[in-house]
């Protein structure tokens, strides 16, 4: 957005914060300012006095880049790699067990 487009001369910031050095940032809340600056000195003073965080990032939402629907394709997995998922060994009992009176049930008709 240019310079004369914005309104009243602020752009929109999205500030996100990390609890500890190895959790993951998180998006806290949206704020209007003028330039960075201002910015990052109004999530400090709005988000520090409510929770510690290690860090903060202030990122202007114009420069966040959002995946467009008609590129949303391109997200889906390339290839099929469900082996590497856990989900198939979620009923592993019940089909032991199938295959345990298959197994016996095969067994006590040959003998």
């Amino acid at each position: 957005m240019s310079e004369q487009a914005k309104p009243n001369g602020f752009d929109i910031y999205e500030v996100f914060s990390q609890r500890t050095p190895t959790s993951s940032f998180v998006h806290q809340f949206s704020l209007l300012a003028p330039n960075h600056e201002v910015a990052m000195s109004m999530a400090r003073e709005n988000f520090l006095r409510r929770d510690s965080v290690v860090n903060i990032w202030v990122v202007k939402r114009d420069d966040i880049y959002v995946c467009p629907p008609e590129e949303r394709e391109f997200l889906e997995r390339l290839d099929n790699k469900a082996y590497r998922e856990t989900k198939g060994y979620g009923d592993l009992q019940s089909k032991w067990r199938a295959h345990r009176e298959r197994y016996e049930a095969e067994h006590s008709n040959n003998q």
